[in-house]
């Protein structure tokens, strides 16, 4: 329909979760008509991203070391990791500012539909962590939906036999939502009250 660039630019941005077809043409003529170094700086950011950031080798979360700012924080508790879904729920844990441990991101939760089970999630090296670790608590911090609970249970299941103490955020999350669409108040008392499993 439009010259093949933009309609690459097009094809590309409507790839990017959240965005539809509307949006990712009105994203490419702003792009079309923006001055040439707003263009060229959001490439570079880009760019820039994909090279120089990776993955925590202790808990997932991203970094531009081989461990992230946390993990490498020593005012941190050693002994207690709060496990969540994906990247994106850190900083939402952390503007609580009432968890003080460290963090496990899985990549995932468990979903048989989907066909992820725990082989695709990054439990290997949860357990791995709480031998090595001496890890006495774990906070399933996973989303208050079907596939986060079955998650959840799935972890204190195999960590209780461990002597590890597992618990579950409180309640205040909405069941069926995310973790990052919860305000910080919501999610501090969340943590406050979690309960074991």
């Amino acid at each position: 329909m439009f010259e093949p660039p933009v309609q690459r630019l097009i094809d590309e941005l409507s790839r990017l979760p959240g965005i539809g077809a509307k949006s990712a043409q009105r994203l490419a003529f702003y792009l079309l008509n923006a001055d040439e170094v707003d263009a060229r700086r959001l490439s570079d950011a880009i760019t820039d991203m994909r090279s120089s950031v990776h993955l925590c080798a202790r808990c997932f979360n991203v970094t531009g070391d081989v461990e992230c700012s946390i993990c490498s924080d020593l005012r941190r508790d050693t002994k207690l990791v709060c496990v969540v879904e994906r990247v994106q729920d850190i900083p939402v844990i952390e503007r609580t500012q009432e968890f003080r441990g460290r963090y496990h991101v899985l990549g995932g939760a468990i979903s048989p539909i989907a066909g992820i089970g725990p082989e695709q999630l990054r439990m290997k090296e949860l357990f791995g962590r709480v031998d090595n670790e001496g890890i006495e608590e774990v906070i399933a911090a996973t989303n208050p939906t079907l596939e986060g609970d079955t998650t959840a249970l799935y972890l204190a299941r195999l960590l209780k036999p461990l002597g590890v103490k597992v618990t579950r955020l409180a309640s205040g999350l909405p069941v069926g939502g995310d973790i990052d669409y919860a305000d910080e108040i919501t999610l501090g008392r969340a943590l406050t009250g979690r309960q074991e499993l």
